[in-house]
């Protein structure tokens, strides 16, 4: 269906025309902040969680957010568009919060500004890969640890480059690793790997994103009864693994086939993806 309106700093607007102004400091400079919240039932989830993800990272670039600026305001202004965008089961949001325009480097401004969009998407809850994914390790950049790399901040070219090496491989996703040589994420999900029934995965003191998605994998496996240590993960255990699976917001649990010369199996990750959509049908519900 594509974009049919988005919410430029409360400006509702089609999106036939132009939508940005030429001088938008993210477009410019990449000076912002950004969100995916995945819809569900013409809902948007996980609304709090991102919110504060969002706000968060925001403060950390400076730029000073308003009071009026929590998950209340931003959920009406999501639900606005997904009503006039008659999205009635599953999609996508991606919600920026972005420095107001004005300078160059030197912004004139800390002001915020705030751009909504909305977009359906194929499937309703989260659905397990039927095929696991194929994945190697991106050798070109190495993720550095800094107090943006737990935010999702428009200075994206590293994920960018990783996701245009993987397609040119024949691959379906790239882990990133930092000097040491500790595995962090993918191009666009958080790393998870299971071994004798025991999860593990990247710590954000490692300086890997501080994934909604993570978190809430994290919190369903411990209600289950997995153990789950936040730890530095090399690539020999992924070689050792029993499984490999990736989360992120839209996507929830994609499960990884193969690593090189390494295949894996998807008990864990088919066990979670059951609990996760559970814990949303409920929600949903109420």
């Amino acid at each position: 269906m594509g974009v049919l309106y988005i919410n430029n700093n409360g400006n509702l607007l089609p999106n036939s025309s132009p939508t940005i102004d030429p001088g938008n400091r993210a477009h410019l400079y990449g000076d912002g902040v950004f969100e995916t919240i995945r819809i569900v039932s013409g809902k948007p989830i996980n609304v709090e969680n991102h919110i504060a993800r969002l706000i968060e990272g925001a403060k950390v670039l400076r730029i000073r957010v308003p009071s009026y600026y929590n998950a209340e305001f931003f959920q009406e202004r999501i639900e606005e568009l997904i009503l006039k965008s008659r999205i009635e089961k599953g999609g996508k949001c991606r919600l920026s919060i972005d420095r107001s325009i004005g300078g160059t480097y030197l912004p004139t401004s800390n002001e915020a500004n705030f751009y909504i969009e909305v977009d359906a998407y194929g499937s309703n809850f989260f659905e397990l890969n039927a095929k696991g994914l194929e994945v190697d390790i991106y050798q070109d950049i190495k993720l550095q640890k800094n107090f943006l790399s737990n935010f999702k901040t428009k200075s994206c070219l590293h994920y960018v480059m990783a996701a245009i090496a993987a397609k040119e491989k024949g691959l379906d996703d790239l882990f990133l690793s930092n000097d040491k040589g500790n595995i962090l994420e993918t191009s666009s999900s958080n790393v998870f790997v299971v071994s004798n029934g025991v999860l593990y995965t990247p710590g954000l003191e490692e300086g890997c994103l501080a994934g909604t998605m993570r978190m809430q994998i994290i919190n369903l496996a411990l209600a289950a009864g997995i153990k789950v240590y936040e730890c530095s993960i090399l690539p020999q255990n992924l070689l050792a693994a029993d499984e490999v699976f990736i989360t992120n917001a839209i996507k929830g649990v994609n499960w990884i086939g193969g690593y090189r010369t390494k295949t894996f199996s998807n008990a864990i990750a088919r066990k979670l993806i059951i609990a996760l959509n559970e814990s949303w049908r409920k929600s949903i519900e109420k």
